[in-house]
C-alpha cells in the first residue's frame, strides 16, 4: 500500500514554503539523481542569480527546513509556428513569443517517498509566477521548458500530463533536451 501524501494547491503550503536563494541560504543535504542538478544548485545557482541569469526558488520542508524541491525560472522566447500559432488562437505576425522557462527543476530523492505530486506542485507554482509577470510587469504568454530526455526519458510524459506541449518549430529528436510549452492561458 502506497502511504505517500499526495501535494496539490490545496495543502502543499501545510507541508512546504517556497524561499527565493540568496546568498546566505543553506542548500546542504540536498540529493536528486541527476548530479549535474546538484551540483547546479551548490556551484551555479548563487552565481547565477547574482549575474542576473536565472531566479532559482527552494521549496523548503516545514518541519525540518530542508529542500525538498528547486526550480530555476529565466526569461525566454519560443519560436512557433504559424500551425501552432493557429492552435494558440494568436493572430500574432512575429514567430517569436515572450515565455518564461523553467531552467532546472530537481526534487530530493529522499522525499519522493513520502510525497507525490512534488514536481506538479513546482509547475503550478512556475505557472502562477509566469502569469504574475504578464498580469503586472511584461508580457508572457507561455511557460517553457527543454525537457531533459539524456537523464530521464519519461520527463517528456510528466510534462505532457502537466499539461505542456512539444514545440514542433523546434523539434529534433536527437537532441538531449525537448522544447516544450505551456500556454498560461489555455
Amino acid at each position: 500500500m502506497n502511504n505517500r501524501v499526495l501535494i496539490s494547491s490545496h495543502n502543499g503550503l501545510k507541508f512546504f514554503y517556497f524561499e527565493k536563494l540568496h546568498t546566505a541560504s543553506s542548500l546542504d543535504g540536498f540529493c536528486c539523481s541527476v548530479p549535474e542538478y546538484n551540483e547546479y544548485l551548490t556551484a551555479d545557482a548563487v552565481r547565477s542569480r547574482k549575474d542576473h541569469i536565472a531566479l532559482t526558488w527552494l521549496l523548503r520542508d516545514r518541519e525540518q527546513k530542508r529542500i525538498v524541491s528547486y526550480m530555476s525560472l529565466i526569461t525566454d522566447s519560443i519560436k512557433i509556428s504559424i500551425a501552432e500559432k493557429k492552435f494558440h488562437s494568436l493572430n500574432y505576425p512575429f514567430k517569436m513569443i515572450p515565455s518564461i522557462k523553467i531552467a532546472k527543476l530537481a526534487v530530493d530523492e529522499n522525499f519522493l517517498g513520502k510525497y507525490k505530486g512534488i514536481g506538479t506542485y513546482m509547475i503550478k507554482f512556475a505557472a502562477s509566477r509566469t502569469y504574475f509577470c504578464d498580469k503586472f510587469y511584461a508580457a508572457c504568454r507561455f511557460l517553457t521548458v527543454d525537457a531533459d530526455v539524456e537523464h530521464n526519458a519519461m520527463v517528456l510524459d510528466f510534462y505532457k500530463k502537466n499539461g505542456f506541449l512539444v514545440n514542433e518549430e523546434l523539434y529534433n529528436k536527437n537532441r538531449k533536451t525537448i522544447s516544450m510549452r505551456k500556454d498560461i492561458y489555455y
